[in-house]
């Protein structure tokens, strides 16, 4: 079943983290543009699009979610909201060019699925970026020690690196690539982190992979 309820529950809570940790939020958005091609915005989806914090920015034009309070905050900063699941995609097979997940992948049921469900909706040569809290960095370490006090966290299931570059090689991406960010405490910085290539040093990676032409 899909994560909703702390989504529901917690809307404005979600919203004010980014504004409290504007510089952190700026690190993470840059290292999610960097693998990005020219967005076209009707044919650029975000799954798992929240409230549109990253899509709006990223001039992403449709948002996939499963939780309705989410989508409204999503529709009111410009995204085309569509109800639904990472695992069972509401759109046509090869009608995109860009899938984004932003902080997603740890809330969904079944990551090959998941995958496979980017790698249909995806025409050839389409771009597929994943960015998450990595469960090996600092804040992931931190993350799992207070899970069960966190409303969004609890009942998410955070991924390393390695497993998510298998199981993007197993759904039929080429071209894989990691970046990183967030090598300091995002609750104490004032500007925005570097971007940088690998993992293992920041807490928030972005894995992106392309399908074949």
């Amino acid at each position: 079943m899909p994560v909703v309820e702390p989504f529901e529950d917690h809307t404005d809570r979600y919203d004010r983290w980014f504004e409290t940790h504007e510089a952190a939020y700026e690190s993470e958005l840059a290292a999610v543009r960097a693998p990005l091609p020219t967005i076209e915005p009707d044919r650029a989806v975000e799954v798992g699009v929240g409230s549109g914090q990253f899509a709006a920015p990223l001039d992403v034009g449709l948002g996939v979610d499963p939780s309705p309070a989410m989508l409204r905050r999503a529709r009111d900063r410009g995204v085309t909201p569509i109800q639904g699941v990472a695992e069972s995609l509401p759109l046509r097979d090869d009608s995109v060019s860009t899938v984004v997940l932003v902080t997603t992948i740890c809330f969904v049921d079944d990551v090959e699925r998941t995958l496979a469900e980017a790698h249909r909706v995806l025409g050839p040569g389409g771009t597929l970026a994943v960015g998450f809290v990595a469960r090996d960095g600092p804040l992931g370490e931190r993350y799992r020690e207070k899970q069960c006090s966190n409303p969004f966290y609890q009942d998410a299931t955070f991924v390393a690196v390695p497993d998510l570059l298998d199981a993007m090689a197993a759904a039929g991406f080429v071209d894989w690539a990691a970046l990183q960010t967030l090598f300091s405490d995002p609750a104490s910085m004032d500007l925005p982190d570097p971007v940088r290539e690998g993992w293992g040093d920041g807490s928030f990676v972005v894995v992106s992979g392309r399908v074949p032409d």
